[in-house]
């Protein structure tokens, strides 16, 4: 199992239309083969003294896959080009860190 991080920094005032492409595609991406979980996460204000500022423009994509394979091919897929292609002007940037348990 793998977990992908997604850090996608919006830009202002995008992320309500950014949620709803976002949203939209959900299903598309948790019916695929070997998807575990795919959940689109803001940030909130914990109280927790060591937590970094919020960050209002952007969205935290959480993932989970069965393997690299199942990502890769998931990258493919037709919904995830049609997906990137309705959000490219709303972002500024995208950082990705690519997990795997502890072992």
């Amino acid at each position: 199992m793998i977990h992908v991080i997604a850090s996608i920094e919006l830009n202002e005032d995008c992320k309500k239309e950014f949620l709803e492409i976002f949203r939209r595609n959900v299903p598309n991406v948790k019916a695929e083969e070997g998807c575990l979980a795919y959940e689109p996460t803001v940030d909130i204000d914990s109280g927790v003294p060591i937590q970094e500022e919020i960050r209002d423009n952007v969205v935290t994509i959480i993932e989970s896959w069965e393997s690299l394979d199942h990502l890769h091919r998931h990258l493919e897929m037709p919904h995830m080009t049609a997906y990137r292609e309705a959000v490219k002007d709303l972002f500024k940037g995208v950082s990705l860190q690519v997990l795997e348990p502890a072992g």
